[in-house]
């Protein structure tokens, strides 16, 4: 493999693009839902339910999936990945009931699942050291620009002239573009290409990565970051328009700002830890996450929107922390033959309780308490982030495949 700098810089931009578009798809059934909701008569329920279907469904396969990219190799698992999930987006424009737009929306989940966990084992294993925060925070922060940013201007513009079915056609497009660009020029780590990792563990071995103190801790930290990031874009824009009686275009600036602050700390923070540790840059990361909620709280804020939208645009740290706690930290604290294993896993469980069990739960608890404890709940999440940060142990520029096996069991487990 062609290890210069320039091919590591390329690979990097291919890859920014790659998880825009895997993001651009994802959220595309959240903006377009206002438009296909009335022709389906579907109940808020059902589109909450049609979130949590993609979440579930990218949960199974982003473990599954990117523990096979461990053992065949990152671009066999990549490229048809891009293909699938771009054709089930496509797709979407052919439901013609709730039922079967479930259906499109699950199986494009579990196609998108292993984008995340091997785009990010594979940017780490193909950066030089002293880069590695720089190109994943980089890579990472593509999900707040195109996801956050472009996506909702993107597809309701299309949806708004010539309707939703060529908005879903369209955000499907750009996936089948850079699947090409992919197979054309993404090349094979070069630790997989030599056979140093994959194909070799057992299926008994992949249980070894649990031995490892930090990889449960990256486990409740994804759990605590997710549960911030899920919780706050869900009910912030609620909370917002009911309760602080902004106007909805006041709400779409201040997350507009909170979601354009998030691209560029995505990349910044994490680049910072390549040289100050990953560590004490996740706990800074993890304190001013906690910010973005609870500013969103002060009436007095609302007088001086442009304050709160600086504020907020200051504050997200959100893309940084999923490239250190769901990315660099698991890697960089498991031997490399589990690197994607290691994401995978951490992702699983930041699924299932950040993306589907805590919006769930804080709705409830909505209900009975009112929208502003949503907000005290994300801050919660940010809490406990926090708290794991505290415990973990510093990874950057530690390669536990070069330590004795005795001595990385021993400081896996300690």
């Amino acid at each position: 493999m062609d290890s210069s700098r320039r091919y590591e810089n390329t690979l990097v931009i291919i890859l920014f693009f790659t998880w825009g578009t895997v993001f651009l798809d994802r959220m595309s059934q959240l903006y377009l839902a206002p438009y296909f909701a009335p022709e389906f008569h579907l109940s808020e329920e059902q589109i909450g339910t049609l979130a949590s279907v993609v979440a579930i469904s990218w949960a199974a396969s982003t473990f599954s999936l990117g523990a096979l990219s461990d053992r065949l190799g990152r671009k066999r698992v990549l490229m048809p990945a891009v293909f699938v999930f771009s054709a089930l987006s496509g797709a979407s424009a052919l439901a013609h009931s709730f039922h079967q737009l479930l259906l499109i929306r699950a199986l494009l989940g579990f196609a998108e699942g292993p984008t995340w966990s091997v785009i990010t084992a594979l940017i780490e294993e193909s950066s030089h050291p002293s880069r590695r925060g720089r190109n994943v925070g980089m890579v990472v922060s593509a999900a707040a620009l195109v996801g956050l940013a472009l996506a909702p201007v993107l597809t309701t513009q299309v949806a708004s002239r010539w309707g939703w079915r060529s908005a879903f056609l369209v955000a499907g497009a750009p996936g089948i573009l850079m699947g090409l660009v992919i197979w054309k020029l993404v090349q094979e780590p070069e630790e997989s290409v030599h056979g140093s990792g994959h194909g070799k563990a057992s299926f008994s071995e992949y249980f070894a990565i649990l031995r490892h103190r930090n990889m449960w801790l990256c486990c409740l930290g994804t759990a605590g970051f997710m549960s911030w990031l899920f919780v706050m874009n869900v009910f912030a824009p609620l909370y917002i328009t009911r309760v602080a009686h902004q106007p909805p275009t006041t709400a779409g600036f201040l997350m507009g700002a909170s979601g354009l602050g998030s691209f560029f700390l995505g990349f910044l923070l994490p680049a910072l830890s390549d040289r100050v540790g990953r560590k004490p840059v996740l706990l800074l990361m993890a304190a001013m996450s906690a910010v973005v909620p609870i500013a969103y709280l002060a009436p007095v804020l609302y007088a001086h929107s442009l304050v709160l939208a600086a504020i907020v645009f200051l504050t997200n740290t959100g893309q940084g922390i999923a490239s250190l706690i769901m990315v660099l930290v698991p890697t960089e604290s498991v031997p490399s033959q589990f690197r994607a294993t290691s994401i995978g896993l951490a992702t699983l469980v930041g699924e299932v309780m950040g993306a589907t069990v805590a919006p769930m739960l804080a709705g409830a608890l909505a209900e009975m308490y009112g929208l502003g404890l949503t907000m005290w709940l994300a801050a919660g999440g940010s809490a406990v982030l926090f708290l794991v940060a505290l415990f973990l142990r510093e990874t950057a520029g530690a390669d536990p495949t070069l330590l004795p096996a005795w001595q990385s069991s021993s400081e896996g487990t300690g």
